[in-house]
């Protein structure tokens, strides 16, 4: 089961990824029972489907809705503000939100959308068929390679089997598939049926992982075949013949030719099956020439020739903040987690490490302040690299890095292994230390404080070690430890607990709120946990409840681990000391209008506010997918990562975006919500 459908008692119907654990209601005006469908029906892959019948479907939130006739032509695009009314007719409707909801209909259709709902009304009583697709993707096969370069080449070269087109729509997260898992072995071998598609691409390289792991994503991107040559290059069978080897050094041209590929790809789609105004489309247009009728029809070969006669610097100011930066070792080990990296379209570098002591990394300065008597971390060699402008950075290596998180082969297949639910989120809250209580406090007002998202949340106290054992046994999607770690293990009241005696762990999630809790939390991944926040040294009670409770908070909003550490590491000195392990994309819970947002409020004048937006793109919803700011004088959409243009907006008109949804938001450089502020303190 990749989609469940279940009735709402509002009445409606939810729709429920049970895998990522994502879920989507459509209220009706009579009660609905859904029933199985044929899904032959749909233009676009389903999962499942479903027939209910009503006349009338209300969206909780302002999702776009494309509509389409028999032929898949569009009829109508509708944002926040439209109003459509189309004649009766048999239609296929898109909604664009968390998972993909499709609707096929026969029947007249008015679509209507204010600043907070859409409303899709067919007249009278309709038969309508439902159609879900998760956005979740996991490996279809699993292939084997040797530690030899030209063995890895074949390996990578195959992972664009999993490419669900080869046109420009495979921008968009849902037509790109996870890449196929690999393992280190004595042979190569690739299963039969995984190859790259015929894409008349290929990428030359010499045969060394310092060029194939950086070329890995593009290779995918391209469905092109990785091949050995002497210099590296991108060749084509229509004669293209460009060099990676640019002037600023092959990993920066492999980078740039990724991004301006994949951005040029976002805008020439909109000229296909999601003819949308993307804002940057709008702005390139105006500095630069692209027949993006014509390109839309090409073949990827002469989309791609097409792509690389614009000057990058042409489109650099335009592109999205990438999602995500790793920064890999060039072992053989790395191999097995390159297939996760690139279903997140990671830029990939191989890491000049700065090697760096452990009394460095333990020296806070204020020992007498910290979550007292936590021993020095032992057997780590910690290492620090050089980040960039992406959101959220990783490391891949056997060493503890510094400043980034640490991304492990091992937590992705663990997220692989959960079993679905469609049940509530369940969240376990261990605190450990009467002296947390605040901690604690402030967590309990967060969790489950979502109306349309439940939570089940438990809360358990001065936990012994067999008690402790055995509610990290347990099954729950967050657990979130307030309390003391050391060298030995979690404290308790009787003595301490070593996650590494653990056989296994039905934790998903975690924030361990201690100090020195990484060797911890690493043992947690390993058994069977997918990823969690850790601390490298001794952080300051004041500072752990801020930088706890504010992940907490973000967590909740729908942010993946990494991004909400990011952002949360900013509230508190000791922010530097906390690091991702494992799967750092991980997210707990969905975010109510699809792409978590942060942003950022500056008064200009009278009456008048600059209003800026970060958006955060999941692994769920990744790279490519597009929002629309609920901004009254905004008309077009944007792609989801990375900071869109400033807004100028009233103070009315900022009144009523602060209404709609409780994000993040920056008000002269301090971190509040926008369900918690108001215009007034706004100056």
């Amino acid at each position: 089961m990749n989609v469940a459908f279940e009735s709402l008692p509002d009445p409606g119907i939810e729709v429920i990824d049970p895998i990522e654990r994502v879920r989507y209601s459509l209220f009706t005006d009579v009660p609905v029972e859904p029933t199985e469908a044929d899904d032959s029906v749909f233009r676009f892959p389903i999962d499942d489907a479903a027939t209910i019948e009503c006349s009338t479907i209300t969206l909780p939130t302002v999702a776009p809705v494309i509509v389409r006739d028999e032929a898949g032509e569009v009829l109508a695009s509708t944002e926040h503000g439209s109003h459509e009314e189309i004649p009766k007719g048999t239609y296929s409707m898109e909604l664009s939100v968390q998972l993909r909801i499709y609707l096929h209909v026969e029947s007249e259709v008015t679509i209507a959308s204010s600043t907070e709902r859409t409303s899709i009304e067919f007249g009278e009583q309709t038969q309508i068929v439902l159609g879900g697709r998760s956005k979740h993707e996991r490996p279809a096969a699993t292939l084997t390679t040797t530690d030899d370069p030209t063995d890895v080449m074949q390996a990578v070269s195959a992972m664009s089997s999993s490419l669900k087109t080869t046109s420009p729509e495979r921008s968009l997260p849902t037509l790109r598939g996870h890449p196929p898992s690999i393992e280190l072995g004595e042979e190569l071998s690739i299963p039969d049926g995984v190859e790259p598609p015929e894409t008349g691409v290929r990428i030359e390289l010499p045969p060394t992982y310092r060029h194939v792991y950086p070329a890995a994503t593009l290779a995918y991107y391209l469905g092109a075949e990785m091949v050995p040559g002497e210099t590296p290059r991108i060749v084509t069978d229509e004669g293209l013949d460009y060099d990676l080897d640019g002037p600023g050094g092959y990993e920066r041209e492999v980078v740039r030719v990724l991004k301006r590929v994949f951005f040029l790809d976002c805008l020439t789609r909109t000229e296909g099956l999601y003819p949308v105004e993307l804002h940057e489309r709008d702005a390139l247009e105006q500095a630069v020439e692209l027949d993006f009728e014509s390109l839309y029809d090409a073949s990827l070969q002469t989309q791609l020739a097409a792509y690389l006669d614009v000057p990058y610097d042409a489109v650099e100011d335009l592109l999205p903040q990438w999602k995500l930066t790793t920064h890999v070792s060039p072992t053989a080990q790395s191999i097995e987690t390159l297939p996760y990296l690139v279903n997140d379209l990671a830029v990939v570098r191989i890491a000049e490490p700065e090697r760096v002591s452990a009394s460095s990394v333990e020296e806070t300065g204020m020992a007498a302040y910290t979550r007292g008597g936590a021993e020095s971390a032992h057997g780590n060699t910690y290492v620090q690299v050089e980040s960039d402008d992406a959101l959220e950075q990783a490391w891949v290596g056997e060493e503890t890095p510094i400043g980034v998180s640490k991304a492990t082969a091992q937590a992705y297949r663990n997220r692989f292994d959960r079993e679905p639910s469609t049940g509530d989120i369940s969240i376990t809250v261990v605190c450990n230390d009467d002296r947390m209580d605040s901690e604690r406090d402030a967590v309990d007002e967060v969790y489950g404080s979502r109306a349309n998202l439940p939570f089940e949340v438990t809360v358990e106290r001065d936990l012994e070690t067999d008690e402790l054992a055995a509610t990290l046994a347990e099954p729950t999607e967050f657990l979130h430890y307030v309390g003391h770690i050391d060298a030995e293990g979690f404290r308790c009241a009787d003595g301490t607990l070593d996650a590494g005696e653990l056989d296994e762990v039905g934790v998903e999630a975690f924030l361990l709120n201690a100090c020195q809790s990484y060797d911890q939390g690493a043992k947690l991944i390993d058994a069977g946990a997918i990823g969690g926040i850790t601390t490298l040294s001794d952080v300051i009670n004041t500072g752990a409840v801020r930088i706890g409770s504010t992940v907490a908070r973000l967590l909740n909003a729908g942010f993946p681990l990494r991004a909400a550490l990011t952002i949360a590491k900013d509230e508190s000195i000791v922010g530097s000391q906390y690091l991702v392990v494992g799967d750092g994309g991980l997210t707990i819970a969905q975010s109510e209008s699809g792409t978590p947002l942060l942003g950022e409020i500056t008064p200009v004048g009278d009456d008048e506010y600059e209003f800026t937006f970060a958006a955060y793109a999941t692994t769920s919803g990744g790279m490519g997918g597009m929002f629309m700011p609920f901004i009254e004088s905004n008309d077009e959409f944007y792609l989801n990562s990375g900071r869109t243009r400033s807004f100028r907006i009233t103070e009315s008109e900022l009144a009523e975006f602060l209404e709609l949804e409780d994000i993040p938001i920056r008000v002269s450089g301090e971190l509040s919500w926008s369900g918690d502020v108001s215009v007034s303190d706004i100056s």
